[in-house]
């Protein structure tokens, strides 16, 4: 990973209407519960010196997700090229938190940004030797089934990236 790596991730995410900021970590937690619209679920973050603010409904009953305006999540890793995140699918509910809430707060570590999808798939061995699934999340949803190209429509309207800049 290099700081232009990183730069191409930014850019790519800003190409996509994705918020994204670079912080350190001592400042995450600080800047997720700014940039967050409650109620909000998430899930433990295995970020050093990183949490989820008090707001954040960690272990989310159905009804609470369903509520939920924003959901955060760790990213595994990001791709530059395509400005994706990688969401492990794990029994913590990465997955639907990521997916449900109108607003994902996706936290990923510079260090974990890599260049190109063929980098991502190097990244996703240890995943599939666990037998776990990974959803690949470019931007906002979108769909362009019906004609117009419209986002929002499933999964969340809006993504905002934090990128740890010091783990």
């Amino acid at each position: 990973m290099t700081t232009d790596t990183v730069g191409r991730f930014e850019r790519a995410l800003e190409g996509l209407e994705v918020r994204v900021e670079r912080v350190p970590a001592a400042d995450a937690t600080e800047r997720i519960a700014a940039i967050l619209e409650a109620p909000a679920v998430g899930v433990s973050l295995p970020f050093d010196g990183v949490s989820q603010p008090e707001s954040v409904t960690t272990r989310p009953t159905a009804g609470e997700l369903e509520a939920a305006r924003t959901g955060v999540t760790p990213a595994t890793f990001g791709i530059a090229e395509y400005g994706t995140v990688a969401i492990e699918s794990r029994a913590a509910g990465d997955e639907p938190i990521s997916l449900y809430p109108d607003h994902h707060v996706a936290v990923v570590a510079a260090s974990d940004v890599v260049p190109d999808l063929g980098a991502g798939f190097d990244r996703l061995e240890d995943c599939f030797a666990d037998r776990k699934s990974v959803v690949f999340a470019t931007g906002r949803s979108a769909t362009a089934d019906m004609g117009d190209l419209v986002h929002g429509v499933h999964g969340p309207g809006t993504v905002s990236v934090i990128v740890l800049e010091d783990r």
